[in-house]
């Protein structure tokens, strides 16, 4: 393999090593406190205040370890004992911080440039364009993120390369539904959009019923796969081809993360019994009862890990 996939590879493991956001997508906090970090208080408030800093310690050690090579953050915000799922970064802060210090010394103008972000319960998805060198397309990587104790324990991530060209003129991270902004939609409309697409992916992928394209799905729908044409007519060509070439087809959710008007689930695919598969993270946005925006990025599973632990 080029050195260049290899370190591309590293940098994935980093951002799965590492929590991220940007500054556009969450307005920064305050120094985090320890009461805040186990225990924002009770109620929307102090859910709001414990999801915000969950992102805000996200944003710190991606910017501190991957821009910086800071190890210090890795000290205040990451457990010991990090759970990696990332194949090519083995379990522990301690690797963490080493990996984050020879990547910011042989790229030192790399950017983890962030696109949107989401937190539910004790969970964190960040999307983003990792770039290596400056004038590259990068990487499309989701992040997910698990929180105990106010630090980050473990992690699981996808990455892809960007593609030089698109089916449906959309890159694979602007928002092109209305409102065109990367902030998620108010919090009450977290457990409804939740158990929409909840129910959509399960009709659609899990149960391969094409018809879910019609109750769930509206009909302006964008599409950032790079592969697939805007509209749910592209989607229904595209799967049902998907679906006849592989009858067996497997796809098991992982887990499901949504706020407001987004929301991912994080699924295995294995297109034959027997066969690794991939893992996959679908980011879906609903808009008045209907999906309306989508995003994934799919990686291969690969023979071999540096942990034990499986990417799902």
């Amino acid at each position: 393999m080029p050195p260049t996939s290899s370190v591309r590879r590293a940098v994935v493991a980093l951002a799965a090593s590492t929590a991220v956001l940007g500054a556009a997508a969450v307005p920064a906090l305050a120094a985090p406190h320890a009461a805040t970090a186990g225990h924002a208080g009770h109620g929307a408030q102090g859910d709001s205040a414990r999801l915000g800093y969950q992102k805000d310690v996200a944003a710190r050690v991606l910017k501190g370890v991957f821009e910086r090579g800071d190890t210090a953050v890795v000290d205040r915000f990451v457990r010991r004992d990090y759970i990696q799922h990332n194949p090519q970064a083995p379990d522990g802060a301690e690797t963490l911080k080493n990996l984050g210090v020879a990547l910011h010394q042989q790229f030192p103008d790399a950017k983890y440039d962030i696109k949107r972000v989401i937190s539910e319960g004790d969970l964190v998805l960040v999307h983003s364009n990792v770039v290596l060198t400056p004038g590259t397309r990068g990487s499309a990587v989701f992040d997910i993120f698990r929180f105990q104790g106010g630090k980050i324990a473990e992690h699981w991530d996808v990455g892809q390369d960007v593609p030089e060209k698109s089916a449906n003129g959309n890159d694979m991270f602007s928002t092109v539904s209305w409102p065109r902004t990367e902030r998620p939609g108010p919090g009450f409309l977290t457990a409804y959009n939740k158990k929409l697409v909840t129910a959509a992916f399960d009709q659609l992928l899990v149960k391969k019923d094409l018809s879910a394209l019609d109750r769930y799905w509206g009909p302006e729908y964008d599409q950032h796969n790079p592969n697939i044409p805007n509209g749910v007519e592209g989607v229904k060509a595209g799967l049902g081809a998907f679906f006849e070439q592989f009858p067996e087809l497997k796809v098991t959710p992982k887990r499901v993360i949504a706020e407001g008007d987004l929301v991912a689930v994080h699924s295995h695919y294995v297109n034959v019994p027997g066969e690794r598969g991939q893992a996959v993270v679908d980011l879906f946005r609903v808009r008045g009862g209907k999906i309306v925006e989508h995003w994934d990025v799919i990686q291969d599973v690969p023979a071999t890990s540096a942990n034990d632990n499986g990417m799902f």
